[in-house]
């Protein structure tokens, strides 16, 4: 059964950056689709970021030039690099695996999900 792990969370200020690191274990397959998503409170849980078995990569539209998704094979990791935040940003961010995807962007593609990391955005 797939486990992840999610860290680098944490309290920033307009025009920081983090770094968001996903570890992933126990499951069976050397490389999986891999997403992030965030909830912020009251709103739907939302697509951020994906890559897939074959490296390709996707960014929400809210998202792009300012956030970089990446795969360390050799740690078993996935991160996603957040530049220019700003207080939009804030929000639980999650990351999620799929063995087999078919639309990235849509949470229940996905089948083993972290427990989230906190992310938030002061001005």
């Amino acid at each position: 059964q797939v486990q992840l792990v999610e860290s680098g969370g944490g309290l920033v200020q307009v025009g920081g950056s983090l770094r968001l690191s996903c570890s992933i274990s126990g499951g069976t397959r050397s490389k999986y689709t891999t997403g992030w998503f965030r909830q912020a409170p009251g709103k739907e849980r939302e697509f951020v970021a994906g890559i897939t078995m074959s490296d390709y990569i996707y960014y929400a539209e809210s998202v792009k030039g300012r956030f970089t998704i990446s795969r360390d094979m050799a740690k078993n990791t996935v991160y996603l690099q957040m530049d220019s935040l700003s207080p939009e940003d804030t929000a639980v961010y999650y990351c999620a695996t799929a063995s087999q995807i078919i639309h990235m962007a849509v949470a229940t593609s996905y089948e083993a999900w972290g427990r989230g990391t906190q992310v938030t955005v002061s001005s």
